[in-house]
């Protein structure tokens, strides 16, 4: 295999190129899917800063908001498991599914880290970040209203 990404020209003398090209074989999987980043919306005011997290299909209780010297953390995780049997047919079907977030955001000196709110409606993670004047450094773990 090579690193090289080829163009789609086929040629005769290579017929097996195709059959040994993972890229063309699975196009798309899905986990590389689950566990990308969630899109992110910043917004300043004069009151202070807002952060918005798209990230739908996680529960309120499957988030884990944390600040640390000056460094916002947001996790989410994200696991179910379902189980298919048919009295009709000799198969039982058992499939798994994991996902996970984790995006971190370096707080300017004037965020009040000890003031920051959130909530999770419709999908949608906001937090809220008030400013102040004297900096403040905090280590806690935020709730999620």
């Amino acid at each position: 295999m090579s690193l090289v990404k080829r163009n789609n020209q086929r040629s005769l003398a290579d017929p097996w190129r195709d059959l040994f090209d993972v890229e063309n074989f699975f196009p798309e999987w899905p986990a590389v899917k689950r566990n990308s980043l969630p899109a992110v919306n910043v917004s300043e005011d004069d009151k202070g800063y807002a952060i918005e997290v798209i990230a739908p299909g996680f529960k309120k209780d499957d988030f884990k908001i944390n600040v640390h010297d000056d460094i916002l953390t947001i996790s989410a995780e994200n696991k179910s498991e379902s189980t298919e049997k048919d009295d009709k047919r000799q198969y039982n079907r058992r499939e798994y599914n994991y996902s996970s977030i984790t995006r971190s955001f370096h707080l300017p000196e004037n965020a009040k880290d000890d003031a920051i709110s959130a909530n999770y409606n419709d999908g949608i993670l906001k937090l809220s970040i008030p400013k102040t004047k004297t900096e403040t450094k905090a280590s806690k773990e935020i709730k999620i209203e």
